[in-house]
């Protein structure tokens, strides 16, 4: 299996509002994706780095599954989203369990 887990940083102008928006759409996209055994999505709350207020985590069935993630059209629409609100910045990490 395949963790993807993503660090979205948003901009000062970004709202409470729309970080909620973007966790809901990026929920969405459980049943609308082959290969996805898990998906998680949260506001960061750490005291300690607060600079990334977005934690977005997809578990894939394999390596294939995650290839296929990327293209979607489901995702790219949220992904649309995400740079749409004020995305500044991600930190994007895959690893194999």
């Amino acid at each position: 299996m395949i963790d993807h887990i993503v660090l979205v940083k948003f901009s000062e102008t970004t709202t409470e509002e729309q970080l909620q928006e973007v966790i809901k759409r990026f929920r969405a996209l459980r049943n609308k994706i082959m290969g996805v055994v898990d998906l998680q999505a949260g506001l960061n709350f750490a005291q300690s780095n607060t600079d990334y207020q977005v934690v977005l985590k997809v578990r894939f069935e394999d390596r294939e599954a995650l290839s296929l993630y990327g293209p979607n059209p489901e995702h790219q629409a949220v992904a649309a989203y995400i740079r749409e609100v004020g995305r500044v910045d991600s930190i994007v990490v895959d690893i194999e369990i």
